[in-house]
């Protein structure tokens, strides 16, 4: 990853208490991170959320399985989340950030305060609208966005929709709070803000699945929400000085940039979010195929948030650091060397994940989610882990666009990417049946990433041949070895069908795979172990 960047500690507000030196020093609240130690914390963060969220799939598989009734529960996630992605462009915060630097680069904290304070007020009138409009509209959306359902599934559907919808009005505003933390380069707050998410739906299906079914779910989502992403980034915001005005001024400078710059993440569509609402519109004609996705999905981003989306996150303040300081040579390496970092990563995680797919896979099964819903599901996991390496880095050359101020752009790649997949989800679906959606996925990300590192180095930001490819080659060796050893132990280890069999395969397996990639990673003079073991926040 990149290397540690100075930390930027100017302010006009009262300053925050200094917090302890020491070993977890990166945990306190008050820390500005560096590039590294963002990143390290905010993949300790995934990799607990992911903890959580395969206790989810657990919990949900055993209780629910894959059915009609889990299907309407995470087809009901798709209008609220459509909803946010067209409206305020998925992430409010990407937006906000390039403009708040600017504030702080001038000592103008008040005028920082002012612009997340218009855009926050404007917005939830215009998203507490949609809202209300959804509520209304959402049969007829369910209707024709899953006409694979039964009408009894569909009107569930519908009703779960409703439930969540709200929802977004307090995921973007911990989108647009959290721009202030992200700015000073705090972490803390987004760290654990996913953990009290995962945590509030866990405990929602826990505590009342007995009385309100598939329903409790959904209310777990609510409470998980408001808790953290809202609540939790809230008090961060204010403890950080943020000083907020009831205030609507539609013709502020801060508010037109923000609406500029969000305007082509509003109206473009990625196919990083949009493979998601292929997949469901086809999967909705084979009952329990939404939810087999749904798991398969689910287990493949644990490690991509790991590896990817941690990354990704920890890197867009210090990529907009280094373009508004005019030093494009540095952010150009810093891009590469995130890329390059990732990549190989992520090729050596995807043979694990390919090789071990089935014994991973079965230890969700149980209750309701039976051997025939884990064989597939595995398949499909396996499918979508091949192209690891390819989601996690789509995620830095997006945000190396967001850096340089242009959304218009990877917008544009997007949506025409989706149009131009759509037909061929829609041709393996047909040909190939529920695995052919999943070889579509694959094919429609290599087509988005390939396109935006081409885009980049065409617009001579981040040239293609500044990637360590020697060092790619190294990685793809390693994982070609391990995958090869890992495999052979699944394939030929006498140990009987069962979680504590599945347990020990995947422990066997994965010491084998672990002691083979850092072995051929060392031998062919690989940077990467060493620098594993000599990083330091």
């Amino acid at each position: 990853m990149n290397p540690p960047l100075p930390a930027d500690n100017s302010s006009n507000t009262t300053p925050v208490s200094t917090p302890r030196k020491g070993r977890f020093n990166f945990l306190h609240p008050a820390t500005s991170h560096s590039a590294f130690s963002a990143t390290l914390l905010l993949m300790l963060s995934s990799l607990l959320s992911a903890v959580l969220g395969l206790v989810r799939v657990k919990y949900i598989n055993y209780r629910f399985g894959a059915g009609p009734q889990t299907d309407a529960y995470n087809a009901a996630f798709e209008l609220p989340d459509m909803l946010a992605y067209f409206l305020v462009g998925g992430v409010a915060s990407i937006s906000l950030v390039t403009i708040l630097n600017r504030y702080r680069a001038d000592g103008d904290e008040e005028g920082g305060d002012r612009a997340i304070s218009i855009v926050l007020n404007a917005m939830i009138l215009v998203l507490g609208a949609a809202i209300l409009l959804a509520e209304i509209f959402a049969p007829i959306y369910t209707r024709y966005k899953f006409a694979g359902f039964t009408p009894a599934n569909a009107a569930l559907c519908t009703s779960l929709t409703r439930l969540l919808l709200p929802a977004q009005l307090f995921f973007f505003i911990g989108g647009v709070l959290g721009s202030k933390l992200l700015v000073r380069k705090i972490f803390i707050y987004q760290a654990i803000t996913p953990l009290i998410y995962n945590a509030g739906i866990i405990l929602g299906a826990v505590l009342l699945s007995a009385r309100f079914g598939i329903y409790s779910l959904a209310i777990g989502v609510l409470c998980g929400v408001i808790l953290g992403p809202a609540a939790l980034t809230a008090f961060g915001a204010s403890r950080e000085g943020l000083r907020y005005r009831p205030i609507v001024n539609l013709r502020h400078p801060a508010f037109t940039e923000w609406l500029r710059l969000s305007i082509p993440l509003m109206i473009g569509v990625s196919l990083a979010t949009a493979d998601k609402w292929i997949l469901s519109f086809f999967a909705s004609y084979d009952p329990g195929g939404i939810s087999r996705l749904t798991v398969a999905k689910t287990l493949f981003n644990a490690p991509m948030g790991i590896i990817g989306q941690a990354a990704g996150a920890a890197s867009l303040p210090f990529f907009s650091s280094l373009f508004s300081e005019h030093r494009l040579t540095d952010f150009a390496s810093a891009v590469n060397r995130s890329i390059t970092r990732i990549f190989a990563v992520a090729l050596l995680l995807a043979a694990w994940m390919i090789a071990l797919a089935p014994p991973i896979v079965d230890l969700f099964r149980g209750g309701s989610f039976n051997r025939t819903d884990a064989i597939q599901t595995a398949h499909y996991f396996a499918i979508f882990a091949i192209s690891l390496a390819l989601w996690a880095s789509q995620g830095i050359y997006a945000r190396a666009f967001y850096a340089a101020g242009n959304t218009f752009t990877p917008a544009l790649a997007g949506t025409i990417i989706t149009l131009i997949s759509i037909p061929i989800y829609r041709f393996l679906f047909h040909t190939v049946g529920m695995t052919g959606l999943a070889i579509a996925s694959d094919l429609g990300i290599l087509t988005h990433t390939a396109t935006l590192a081409i885009l980049l180095h065409r617009r001579k930001l981040v040239p293609i041949n500044g990637l360590e490819f020697t060092e790619l080659l190294r990685a793809l060796l390693a994982a070609c070895i391990a995958f090869a050893a890992a495999t052979a132990c699944v394939r030929l280890l006498p140990l009987h069908h069962g979680h504590a069999a599945d347990l020990l395969l995947i422990l066997i397996a994965s010491t084998i795979w672990a002691a083979l990639c850092w072995t051929t990673l060392t031998f062919t003079g690989s940077t990467l172990p060493r620098q594993v073991l000599s990083r330091r926040s």
